[in-house]
């Protein structure tokens, strides 16, 4: 869907269509809160007009005519029940109905909003931009939402109310509406102008202040503590702190003369101009020529007021309206957003058999940067393969093009002949058990991390984790732990959460792949965080585990993949080299040159086995 900018920013009518789509959107999620917001909104005004133009004129033609007290007291008795109505009202609404349509409106909007974000596809989460404008969407979502239609209420209650002061001032005194061109200059021009000005400011200011918070962050967050206190960063810290806060100094005083003048063109012309100018208009009237009653003075001093409020309060809701229609953007883009893999896409059941799996002439880019050419490989059911190469090779790209994560810029990945693209998505993917090296730790307990949700008989559970964290060697660590399996990891909400060390996290998220049954099993270098000889055992109970399984693993470090049926070499997205440890080795090439120096590397490290490593490496 096409946004309309204009000068980087939102357009006019692009900001009132978004207020209208936050509206419908409301309405049909707690329509309630939309009539009381409305019936709210009009009475607020309605009072305000009701006051300055039939209060003060009744009460004062009352009292110069002799009217019955009796009939003054009922009127005022009247008027004094239905507004104190009215403020009975407004405190029921924000003591019992908003709080409870605010939160049946968290509860379906967040639903809206974590099941598309369930479904869009990993590449919005890595685009810096979307990723923005998702958390922007994501932030106060609910409450940003009801302040849209609060503000789109006040426009239209504010352009009514506003038209009938006017009508009402002018039916008083026709030359008194002229009055009411100041505050319309004040508001739509001075008030504006005045507006660019700061947000001109805060544009020029912005690099000092980001730098500001940085340097604040950075002196109260842990992982900075340590250097704080050994090293004289500090000093360069406070330095750049003071040349951002004089930065930050040097833009207000820019635009401090603007700034002045402007707010008091506004101040004068929006309350000074029409509150003197009216009264001393309306006094040489009644005072002077004797033109103007005495209830016509106070009705147009009144409305003077009023009218002045109003206006103030219409053009802000106008302003406010624009902005909650940039942040209604975001939202309307997230919430519209046509993932091209959504999470539920349909198509044939790819079984439980794998035969192969297959790269076919496969291409990718990302951001117009290419990652993978023409790449061409083959994985066949029940085999064990290694992807090697440094780091930016396309290794966790393959993957991740073989999750369906993404689609091929060019070329077709098949799975036992047919393009995974005809596959049901959900039922695609469970065929892969996968541990990825930036996996993440949940704050629940050490049974459900390694489940994460899989839907097996509560009976097998125990086992089925026991035997994972086994197999990851992670075991003994875990029930050392207090609770054993149901410790919990992290201290997010439990101040008694275990905190693992790095290659104990990395074990329990090897034991994720471990304990699902799947036919294909994915290790993104398991063992990165592990010492050699805790990567030996590893890598033995990978091999063990998977022996009627297709296994994929990615590793920087080649002593890991000499048991591979078969290794992929790759270099700046192609296979430069393939076939086993042996016929590599025997090759000389690019992947023995990189053995040679990793097993040179490890015996300087080590010096272990260095007889057998030395022999292999002679061979």
């Amino acid at each position: 869907m096409k946004r309309e900018k204009k000068n980087g920013e939102l357009s006019k009518g692009a900001a009132f269509r978004n207020n209208l789509y936050a509206l419908r959107l409301v309405w049909e999620m707690c329509p309630r809160i939309v009539v009381h917001i409305t019936i709210q909104t009009f009475l607020g005004y309605f009072e305000w007009l009701f006051y300055s133009a039939f209060f003060m004129r009744y009460v004062i033609n009352a009292l110069e005519t002799g009217e019955a007290f009796g009939h003054i007291m009922v009127f005022l008795g009247v008027t004094v029940a239905v507004f104190a109505s009215k403020s009975l009202y407004s405190h029921y609404l924000d003591g019992s109905v908003y709080p409870v349509c605010q939160a049946e409106i968290n509860k379906k909007l967040y639903q809206k909003l974590f099941q598309k974000s369930r479904k869009v596809d990993l590449r919005c989460f890595e685009d810096s931009d979307f990723y923005d404008k998702y958390t922007l969407a994501m932030n106060k979502a609910d409450m940003s939402l009801v302040t849209a239609v609060q503000q789109i209420m006040s426009v239209v209650f504010g352009a009514i109310a506003s038209v009938c002061a006017f009508i009402f001032m002018f039916r008083v005194d026709n030359l008194s509406v002229l009055f009411i061109a100041f505050p319309i200059i004040g508001n739509f021009v001075f008030n504006r102008v005045n507006s660019k000005v700061r947000y001109q400011r805060e544009a020029d200011q912005t690099p000092y202040n980001r730098k500001v918070a940085y340097i604040n962050r950075v002196m109260y967050m842990s992982e900075y503590a340590k250097e704080m206190r050994l090293t004289n960063v500090f000093k360069l810290m406070k330095s750049q702190y003071r040349d951002a806060m004089k930065g930050v100094a040097d833009v207000t005083k820019r635009y401090t003369f603007k700034s002045v003048c402007f707010h008091w063109l506004y101040v004068m012309f929006t309350f000074s101009f029409i509150f003197e100018g009216l009264l001393i208009y309306g006094a040489y009237r009644t005072l002077v020529s004797g033109t103007m009653s005495l209830a016509q003075l106070s009705v147009i001093t009144s409305m003077m007021v009023s009218t002045t409020w109003i206006l103030i309060g219409f053009t802000d809701s106008i302003t406010n309206s624009f902005k909650m229609g940039l942040y209604v953007d975001y939202l309307k883009s997230f919430l519209e957003y046509e993932s091209p893999i959504p999470e539920d896409w349909d198509g044939a059941d790819p079984g439980s058999v794998i035969e192969s799996l297959e790269f076919r002439d496969v291409s990718f880019s990302y951001k117009d940067v290419e990652v993978l050419s023409h790449l061409n490989m083959k994985f066949e059911g029940g085999r064990k393969y290694a992807l090697v190469g440094h780091n930016g090779a396309g290794k966790s790209t393959i993957i991740k093009l073989l999750l369906r994560f993404y689609d091929p810029s060019e070329g077709i990945i098949l799975l036992n002949g047919r393009d995974i693209r005809e596959y049901n998505l959900q039922k695609y993917r469970a065929l892969f058990a996968t541990a990825f090296q930036d996996n993440k730790m949940f704050s629940m307990s050490v049974a459900d991390n390694v489940l994460l949700g899989e839907d097996i008989p509560a009976e097998e559970k125990e086992a089925r984790v026991t035997e994972a964290l086994k197999l990851a060697l992670v075991y003994d660590k875990v029930m050392s732990l207090e609770n054993g399996l149901n410790t919990t990891l992290t201290r997010e909400f439990d101040d008694k959460g275990a905190v693992l060390s790095g290659g104990e996290f990395q074990k329990i998220v090897v034991a994720r792949a471990f304990a699902r049954q799947s036919p294909v099993k994915i290790f993104d270098e398991p063992s990165s965080a592990l010492d050699p000889i805790a990567e030996y055992k590893l890598f033995d109970n990978i091999l063990k585990s998977c022996s009627d399984r297709t296994l994929l693993f990615i590793s920087h470090r080649l002593s890991s993949v000499q048991n591979a049926d078969w290794v992929y070499l790759l270099e700046k997205g192609k296979v430069i080299e393939e076939g086993t440890h042996k016929s590599l080795m025997k090759t000389g090439g690019s992947y023995a040159d990189m053995y040679r120096k990793q097993a040179e590397n490890y015996l300087a490290d080590s010096g272990t086995q260095a007889e057998g490593i030395w022999a292999e490496v002679a061979e």
